[in-house]
């Protein structure tokens, strides 16, 4: 019993003490905060996405505080709005910022697009994508495990039964989140009016992306040439448009008609999807 009360009395002693030695050296090394990072943190959604570049909201008000480099335009959840708050507070001046939607540039579905193997591990598109590049046939389509789903932080992704996610364009705000966790790179975030797209990313020759996706883009050049406004160029097999020539200057998109794998589609119907075809989501 004794040494039970001994162990008791040294414990609470030694709690004590480093209790004191903390407490010394947290006033002692205490770094006083800006009061104007708290007024900026408050003014933002708290949605921590990551959209400004920033490991959250916090991050980013301490760093458009502290650093007169960074813009206070950045915030893409808070829009103009926001940004013309964080300016005043700042003393800088909000820039215009072009709203933009997340966009999978791949049609790879499990009618369409072939398969090397099953795979049977963690349904997770980065976990498939260490074995062998994940188990589609092509090496630069949508694994389809649904790992943006699930970190969009603003609810505007599902994934459809055919195993290619779906965007509310309704919600999405483009913060990007879904692009930065892709493994393939699949997502990227596109102008709002935007006309025209390629659901595709393969960087393949058109034989082989033939062989591996029925809707694949093939590389052929068809597009490019009959576009009147050079808005389609061919880089590493893969068509691309240029999104401010194709909305400012296209009136007529041929490109749709000549494709001859249907690679390149309208952009209003495609990025309705998640609204047209709600009857096709599997999980949300």
């Amino acid at each position: 019993m004794n040494t039970a009360i001994m162990v008791l009395i040294v414990m609470t002693a030694i709690g004590l003490v480093f209790g004191l030695v903390l407490g010394y050296a947290n006033k002692r090394f205490a770094i006083e905060s800006n009061p104007l990072i708290d007024l900026v943190e408050d003014e933002l959604p708290k949605g921590q996405c990551g959209g400004c570049g920033y490991a959250g909201c916090r991050a980013y008000a301490e760093a458009v505080v502290l650093d007169k480099e960074v813009s206070p335009s950045l915030c893409v959840p808070g829009k103009a709005a926001v940004a013309e708050k964080v300016a005043k507070l700042t003393g800088k001046s909000a820039e215009e910022m072009e709203p933009k939607v997340a966009y999978v540039m791949c049609n790879g579905n499990l009618k369409n697009a072939t398969r090397r193997y099953e795979y049977q591990g963690v349904k997770d598109c980065s976990a498939a994508n260490l074995l062998q590049g994940g188990p589609k046939g092509c090496s630069f389509g949508c694994i389809g495990f649904g790992t943006c789903v699930r970190n969009c932080p603003f609810d505007a992704m599902m994934m459809g039964k055919n195993g290619i996610p779906l965007i509310d364009t309704d919600i999405c705000i483009g913060c990007g989140k879904c692009a930065s966790v892709c493994p393939k790179n699949v997502i990227s975030l596109i102008p709002v009016g935007t006309k025209v797209e390629v659901q595709c990313n393969s960087h393949d020759k058109g034989v082989k992306v033939r062989k591996n996706c029925t809707v694949g883009c093939l590389g052929c050049g068809m597009c490019s040439r009959n576009c009147e406004h050079n808005a389609i160029k061919i880089e590493d097999n893969l068509a691309v448009v240029n999104p401010e020539i194709c909305i400012n200057e296209c009136s007529e998109e041929k490109c749709l008609t000549k494709c001859p794998t249907g690679a390149i589609k309208e952009i209003l119907l495609n990025l309705n999807n998640a609204q047209k075809n709600k009857e096709e989501v599997a999980v949300k």
